[in-house]
């Protein structure tokens, strides 16, 4: 048994899984502020999980954990976890050390790109035949905007461990100033942080009120909104002229709106066919999708990176 950890700045996720990456097993805890409450939360998760598997922590052969923030995999230390209230922490030390078992820290994207990857393989059978011919982006739609890419069946990093960094291309020279320094980043207009900016709301989920608001013909919402889809639009169109990926699964907090994301992210992309042959000849509304509503890919990701020390999916 392996167990998985995404820890989110709000919430931790997580999940039991066996060795074909079953979850058997899942639960969710509020997350703690500061180094030593994320710290005690995922020591407390393990333990509740062991709890209901009538097991003891040293059981599980191996944790991993997915986390934002600067992950130094080969050690497990943690920086720069801004909404975590994280500056330093050496998290894989600690929790190997409180618990008594293996454990690998990810980033947290780049776990859900493990987690999803291993979803396709379950979905689609030949998936993962001939994985060298296979890859997959994980567009993250949270508060910032990430991708995560597992290319030939592995978790590509890059050279400094930034590739999918994608929310920090420029796309309007004269945007509002991102907090990298640049200005007009695809993540100022594509997150969901764009979102509450350019459309202030009480709502628990702004992104929700922005699309209701838009299909109740407000003029600002349909504005923000085509911005919105427009944008990730360009994510997906990025990832496929960069890395000519396979998929493109849309995931974090702004998947939830479902269909009407995707949806209006194809017909943008469908409209970029019509007016351009070579984009017509890439197939992009074909290869995006949403993960699947409540499957916990980051969590099952992190387990999945737990369980091996090459990278492979």
């Amino acid at each position: 048994m392996i167990v998985g950890l995404d820890i989110g700045g709000t919430k931790t996720d997580a999940v039991v899984v066996d060795h074909t990456g079953r979850v058997v097993e899942q639960l969710r805890l509020p997350t703690g502020f500061g180094s030593a409450a994320v710290l005690e939360t995922a020591v407390d998760a393990v333990a509740r999980l062991a709890v209901l598997l009538d097991l003891e922590t040293r059981d599980f052969e191996s944790v991993g954990v997915g986390i934002p923030g600067a992950v130094d995999v080969r050690s497990g230390r943690v920086s720069h976890a801004v909404n975590l209230g994280v500056d330093e922490l050496d998290l894989g030390g600690e929790l190997r050390a409180r618990l008594g078992v293996s454990v690998r820290v990810e980033n947290d994207v780049n776990a859900a790109a493990v987690g999803a990857f291993h979803l396709l393989g379950q979905d689609g059978a030949d998936y993962l035949d001939s994985p060298e011919a296979h890859s997959m982006a994980y567009l993250n739609l949270g508060t910032g905007l990430a991708a995560g890419l597992v290319l030939g069946g592995r978790l590509w990093r890059g050279s400094r461990g930034t590739a999918g960094e994608i929310g920090h291309i420029p796309v309007d020279p004269t945007g509002p100033l991102c907090p990298c320094g640049q200005r007009g980043c695809l993540e100022m207009m594509a997150s969901g942080s764009a979102v509450a900016r350019q459309w202030p709301s009480s709502h628990a989920s702004p992104v929700h009120a922005l699309f209701e608001a838009a299909d109740a013909g407000d003029p600002l919402a349909l504005e923000v909104r085509a911005r919105l889809l427009e944008n990730v639009a360009a994510a997906v169109r990025v990832l496929v002229l960069t890395v000519d990926v396979t998929t493109v699964v849309i995931g974090g907090g702004l998947r939830s709106v479902g269909q009407p994301l995707l949806g209006g992210v194809r017909a943008i992309l469908d409209s970029w066919a019509l007016a351009s042959p070579f984009l017509a000849s890439l197939g992009l509304t074909e290869r995006v999708q949403l993960v699947p509503a409540g499957f916990s890919a980051a969590a099952v990701g992190a387990a999945l990176v737990g369980m091996t020390t090459s990278g492979v999916v």
